[in-house]
């Protein structure tokens, strides 16, 4: 049955109190699978398309996700000179991995064709995130278009508020919120797991994640019901068989059989005599090429039969490394470089190793070594956000670099890609709990992760990294925190959780399961599953594994820092924190920003006004601060009635004397008043010249104001009180 050009179908599902309206056949019907999803007023475009051919001389599948952010959505006119979109935010990017983590593992093997996955956020209603719905929007074009994927998958997001975990909260809700979980998954499986926690016990987020995908499965079976519906219209396109690669016999079997028991030894070799990682990975790949010669030599008419010989046997040793270093650790507990599953690797940790800097750390677990350097700034100094969600700004960054050299390669350097951006996410999120507030601490903090050497969980080494130059900066953050990666081996009943994964288990497991947290709980976690069948027992032992690694990596960090520094590095900047009265703001800037200028120039410091009225003041030396704030509090300080001060003559006129009581700054006036002759002194005044002079200091009482609001001062009432005080 064809579709007519009008035809579309909408179904609604009430979830979570709210309609989830999933629409397709009307717009975009070019793509080879679009939706639209309207979750609230949030309203996402999800379009699914690929290539009609494989892409040629690839050996993994071209998938890319691409998160639109459209200001419009929130109202809002883009910043800056160009009034459009231009590159996509950290936020857009890291929405794009959530979305791409869960679906990308669920294409068929050997599918080669380009896929182009696009949310294109129309509209943002900030109780519904637009992420999290565009993720169920990507999973429905999917399912309704006619490319390869093998089930839909749903997302959902997960708080804790007073202790109960709630689905989909709303963004009232989340400010109170110590759980950002969200989780994807299909009916069968989680698949992805991301949470931001405020030290929150594994208990709880197992038993959020388990909550989680109960929901899941509701949104899936909606997913299912509404392709059904579309098929019978028309709107849902039928998905082709894509047939693994299988490779001849005289590969797969004779080769095979060749190759495995000289690579069975040699990765036995590598557990028993540990090498590092390029010297393991020379000495595999130097018996890989003898094995390939060793072959072609028996068979010298194979190139030419099969041209593509190398790049077959390249699949045969590739798969039955894979292999063998699984059947290694399922039967003998034995990892490639000798360790127990459990067992952590060398730690070694080093701080204030920079001289300028605020604050340092270099942490080195095994091969993987990240130095972290922290800086303060101003609060001018914080990253203003022109994005969807409801935050204008924030004062902690944490940004991560991976250069080439870390993993020994030679290649261009350029600016941070998804990788970079999503690791320095998880890292932040980690940390950003135990900071300490602005109140308390009135800094922007940011710190930038150097990966110096790369064997697995770089993104946890950032996170030890990091709260080193923390602690080595003098901020007092509320606990220390650490991260370790954890992995997964899976065949059928046998089960493996390993602790501490380097790269090639990554590569060669089930599960890459990071997680951060301090002595008291949670803080950060990153979570891919690669395979079903992951189980509340596994999920519960990969979660108290990692728990115990995290706490043996804190007390090696501890040992070397045991607390935040009492003092700041004499390089950070010295801020001082005051408050006035919103209405004197104005006396502060001055006319076109006059007086603030002056100040700034005078002092050498940076002077930040917020608009309830609390002053920032940064020095690089506190003299320059400490002469700002006498100059902010000569400003703004009034003359109280009753008070008595030490002032000083300006001005002699034949019906008194002014005073000045507040001095004036940086060629600013001051405060004054005027004594009148009758209040000069106690008897009778025939002259003012007679009692004072220009430039005199002498003691008076603020006793009011005139009609005109002019201050009224009285010598004999100071005099008068001083003899009473004697």
């Amino acid at each position: 049955m064809s579709a007519s050009p009008t035809s579309f179908l909408q179904k609604t599902i009430n979830f979570q109190g709210r309609d989830l309206v999933l629409e397709t056949g009307r717009v975009a019907r070019q793509a080879n699978g679009s939706v639209v999803i309207r979750y609230g007023d949030t309203v996402v475009l999800a379009t699914a398309t690929a290539s009609k051919e494989p892409r040629e001389g690839i050996d993994f599948f071209p998938l890319t996700v691409d998160y639109e952010e459209r200001l419009y959505a929130v109202g809002k006119i883009p910043g800056g000179f160009i009034k459009r979109e231009g590159r996509p935010s950290e936020k857009a990017i890291l929405s794009a991995r959530l979305i791409d983590r869960p679906i990308r593992p669920l294409f068929p093997k050997g599918f080669r064709n380009d896929v182009h996955i696009v949310a294109t956020v129309l509209s943002v209603d900030q109780d519904n995130p637009p992420d999290v719905t565009a993720m169920v929007g990507v999973s429905a074009a999917l399912a309704v278009s006619d490319i390869p994927f093998h089930a839909p998958t749903a997302a959902v997001l997960v708080g804790l508020i007073d202790g109960q975990l709630v689905i989909n909260p709303t963004l009232e809700q989340m400010e109170k919120s110590d759980l950002h979980l969200v989780v994807a998954g299909t009916k069968e499986a989680i698949m992805m797991v991301e949470a931001g926690a405020n030290e929150v016990s594994e208990e709880m987020v197992l038993e959020g994640i388990l909550l989680a995908h109960e929901n899941i499965k509701v949104l899936v079976d909606f997913i299912e019901d509404f392709v059904a519906e579309a098929r019978e219209l028309g709107l849902a396109k039928d998905k082709p068989e894509v047939e693994p690669p299988v490779l001849p016999d005289l590969f797969d079997k004779e080769f095979r059989n060749l190759a495995r028991p000289r690579l069975e030894e040699a990765l036995h070799t590598c557990a028993s005599e540990p090498k590092m990682k390029l010297e393991r990975e020379a000495y595999v790949q130097t018996l890989r090429e003898e094995l390939v010669q060793s072959f072609l030599a028996d068979k010298p008419e194979l190139e030419e039969e099969y041209p593509d010989c190398h790049k077959l046997m390249g699949t045969v040793l590739d798969e039955l490394e894979k292999e063998l270093m699984r059947k290694m650790i399922l039967k003998e507990n034995l990892r490639v470089d000798g360790r127990k599953t459990d067992e952590i690797r060398p730690i070694t940790c080093e701080v204030g190793i920079l001289p300028r800097t605020h604050g340092t750390g270099l942490f080195t677990r095994g091969e993987t070594q990240v130095l972290t350097v922290a800086t303060l700034g101003a609060v001018s100094d914080e990253q203003i956000l022109d994005g969807l969600g409801v935050e204008e700004s924030k004062r902690y960054m944490h940004h991560y670099n991976f250069p080439p050299y870390s993993v020994g390669e030679a290649r261009p350097m350029r600016g941070p890609g998804r990788r970079e951006i999503g690791h320095g996410a998880l890292a932040e999120r980690a940390l950003e709990t135990v900071l300490p507030s602005e109140e308390d601490f009135p800094y922007t903090i940011r710190l930038v992760s150097e990966v110096l050497g790369s064997n697995g969980s770089t993104s946890m080494g950032s996170v030890c990294g990091s709260t080193l130059a923390l602690m080595d900066a003098g901020v007092p953050i509320r606990r220390p925190v650490a991260g370790v990666a954890m992995g997964l081996i899976k065949e059928e009943e046998q089960v493996a959780v390993l602790t501490d994964i380097q790269g090639v288990e990554d590569a060669l497991g089930d599960m890459d399961f990071k997680v951060a947290g301090t002595v008291e709980g949670i803080t950060a976690l990153q979570m891919d599953i690669k395979v079903a069948g992951t189980t509340r027992e596994i999920l519960q032992k990969a979660l108290e594994q990692a728990r115990v690694g995290r706490l043996h990596i804190l007390d090696k960090m501890l040992a070397v820092l045991a607390a935040p520094r009492p003092q700041l590095s004499p390089y950070a900047p010295r801020i001082i924190q005051t408050s006035i009265d919103p209405d004197k703001i104005r006396d502060i800037i001055g006319p076109g920003g006059k007086i603030i200028k002056k100040i700034i120039e005078e002092t050498g410091a940076e002077i930040d006004i917020e608009d309830d009225g609390r002053i920032f003041i940064a020095a690089a030396h506190g003299e320059g601060g400490e002469k700002a704030l006498r100059i902010i509090e000569s400003i703004t300080k009034d003359v109280e009635v009753g008070q008595v001060y030490v002032g000083k003559v300006t001005r002699v006129t034949d019906f008194g004397a002014f005073v000045e009581v507040i001095p004036g700054v940086i060629g600013l006036p001051g405060k004054e008043g005027l004594v009148h002759i009758s209040q000069l002194a106690e008897r009778r005044v025939e002259k003012v010249e007679d009692e004072e002079r220009l430039g005199d200091e002498i003691l008076v009482k603020a006793i009011g104001f005139d009609h005109q609001g002019r201050l009224k001062l009285s010598r004999k009432e100071a005099l008068r009180e001083q003899k009473q005080k004697q």
